[in-house]
């Protein structure tokens, strides 16, 4: 039987260890290179996806997205919206059959209208926050979702780094993949517990949700 806390304290995140995506990272900057992705991802059963921005620091700004990642457990794409945009075969890769899985997905797909003016309407799709809490886990981030499972912490410290850099350094690149990768590790993992129904969730206090209580 698998012991699934509802909650954990930032204070045990911050004392983990750090993971990332342990798989194959590429850069996508082409229509050329993006088909071939598609191609690729099309034949896989489910996917993560999760996109980045360059932060913006005046006030009311936001800028367009940058980078759309898109995972399997061991190969992640990391298409550069900002040289390709978003054309018709991806757009329609988000709408077909492939099961995505993502984290906050409704803000994603209100950037990706920015990016192109279009409407792009998702398809087969699975909410992660959502899906967590219907084990009864009640955190809301990929990182303490994480870290509840796993016991280990994914970094953040490339999250307001500039996406739209001519090159994305190293620590960009596995910075945005294992975002995209975790929501797979996660989906899949939670998927086989409740599968097997041998799981049961404990209610955790932590100094935040007793100051809720």
């Amino acid at each position: 039987m698998v012991e699934l806390q509802s909650k954990i304290d930032k204070k045990i995140v911050a004392e983990l260890p750090k993971v990332s995506s342990p798989g194959r990272i590429f850069v996508i900057y082409t229509e050329a290179e993006a088909r071939k992705a598609i191609d690729y991802l099309n034949t896989h059963v489910l996917v993560g996806v999760d996109t980045e921005t360059r932060p913006s620091f005046r006030k009311g700004a936001v800028n367009k997205v940058a980078l759309l990642q898109v995972s399997t457990y061991d190969t992640c794409f990391l298409f550069r919206l900002n040289h390709l945009g978003l054309p018709d075969f991806l757009e329609e890769f988000l709408q077909n059959d492939v099961l995505k899985i993502g984290l906050s997905l409704k803000d994603d797909f209100a950037m990706l209208r920015r990016r192109n003016q279009k409407d792009p309407r998702m398809g087969n799709w699975v909410e992660l926050q959502d899906y967590v809490a219907s084990f009864g886990i009640e955190e809301k981030s990929l990182q303490k979702i994480y870290a509840l499972l796993f016991q280990e912490k994914i970094s953040k410290s490339q999250r307001l780094s500039n996406w739209e850099a001519d090159t994305l350094t190293e620590a960009q690149q596995l910075y945005a993949a294992t975002d995209a990768w975790a929501c797979v590790r996660i989906y899949q993992y939670l998927e086989e517990l409740r599968l097997s129904g041998k799981y049961r969730v404990i209610r955790t206090e932590t100094p935040e949700n007793i100051l809720e209580d």
